[in-house]
């Protein structure tokens, strides 16, 4: 099978990871590299000589093109999608999936219509962390799953990144910045949530940025900075989710699965791999359990590689419909934060195909 030919929009401070991976994936190819500001993707091909830096406009044209990699700010991740939809062009999105389910579900329904495949991240979950804990949970070790914790606590994106303004602007925050990775991994875990509950506040109306060339610039922070809730999954289980850009530090464990046989300690879902650890009922302790699933040293864009070697036909693990989902149950919470009542999360999704270690 030829490689795919991958163009990439937004060459941004996480295009890095992104090229990382590209440069050592046997079935992608790296061929074209677009940014609104075309000296960075001039500085990203110089440093790849079979690479050309193009507008984006050129590269959503470009026949040598067949999947776009699409690693804009969450505001541009919809209109991108579709130039790339519109061109016949498979798409890979960077989290989350767009701004809002509305377009969430316009970009979902153009890709139908044209019969080009939509992926989004995170993969990280693709990784013998999050894999590993499932392959604990479909092995019964911790029998029926009952509840699960999920904990993100930073004071904020700004100390440390020199442009965060899209941080504090809807498509941003605690919740859907760093909620993605949290949220695919519950679902990974523990299937697709029906309903959630939620609470949302804001600390300050602005922040400082810590670092570049903006260093003392005061930006607006315009959405919630503190989210917490309980996704109720289909199976049952309860998922306990705080998400803070507002508190100083944790430690709780990133995740954690609670079943009546037993409990697991989850890695940190922004991260591919990491220790598993299970208390058994009736133990004496917590056990290391050793590597079972996942695809080793991943790293960002694997979940674009599964996406290539999948079959036509079959749903991806990385995919668009899981991507919606979390977001709709993103969005869910915080609606539900905002009226105070439970909310329904009208969509749902399978859980996707495990990974095997290779």
């Amino acid at each position: 099978m030829s490689a795919a030919r991958v163009g990439i929009v937004g060459c941004g401070k996480i295009s890095q990871q992104y090229l990382t991976t590209l440069a050592k994936t046997s079935n992608l190819e790296l061929v074209a590299v677009a940014d609104l500001d075309l000296a960075r993707a001039q500085a990203v091909a110089a440093d790849y000589p079979q690479v050309r830096a193009l507008s984006v406009v050129d590269l959503m044209a470009d026949d040598e093109v067949d999947v776009v990699l699409n690693l804009t700010v969450p505001a541009a991740h919809a209109e991108v999608a579709l130039l790339a939809i519109d061109a016949g062009k498979d798409v890979y999105l960077e989290k989350p999936l767009a701004s809002t389910t509305q377009e969430g579900r316009t970009i979902l329904a153009a890709a139908q219509a044209a019969g080009v495949r939509v992926g989004c991240a995170p993969d990280t979950v693709l990784g013998t962390g999050t894999q590993t804990a499932r392959n604990a949970i479909d092995s019964n070790l911790i029998g029926r799953p009952i509840a699960a914790t999920a904990t993100m606590v930073t004071p904020g994106h700004e100390r440390w990144h020199p442009d965060p303004d899209f941080y504090y602007l809807p498509g941003g925050g605690p919740l859907l910045d760093m909620g993605p990775y949290y949220v695919t991994s519950l679902v990974t875990l523990l299937g697709p949530v029906s309903s959630v509950i939620g609470a949302a506040s804001r600390t300050r109306d602005e922040r400082l940025i810590g670092s570049g060339p903006r260093a003392g610039e005061s930006i607006k922070v315009t959405i919630d900075t503190h989210v917490t809730g309980v996704l109720v999954h289909e199976s049952g289980a309860l998922s306990t989710l705080v998400m803070s850009f507002d508190a100083v530090a944790t430690k709780a464990s990133n995740i954690e699965v609670h079943g009546d046989q037993g409990s697991l300690v989850v890695p940190d879902p922004n991260q591919f791999a990491g220790e598993v650890q299970l208390h058994r009922l009736g133990g004496s302790g917590w056990e290391t359990l050793p590597v079972s699933a996942g695809y080793p040293e991943a790293g960002r864009g694997i979940g674009l590689s599964d996406m290539m070697a999948t079959p036509a036909g079959v749903e991806h693990r990385a995919g668009g419909k899981l991507a919606y989902h979390v977001l709709d149950v993103m969005e869910s919470l915080l609606d539900a934060a905002h009226i105070g009542t439970s909310v329904s999360v009208a969509s749902s999704c399978e859980r996707p195909a495990a990974v095997e270690l290779p």
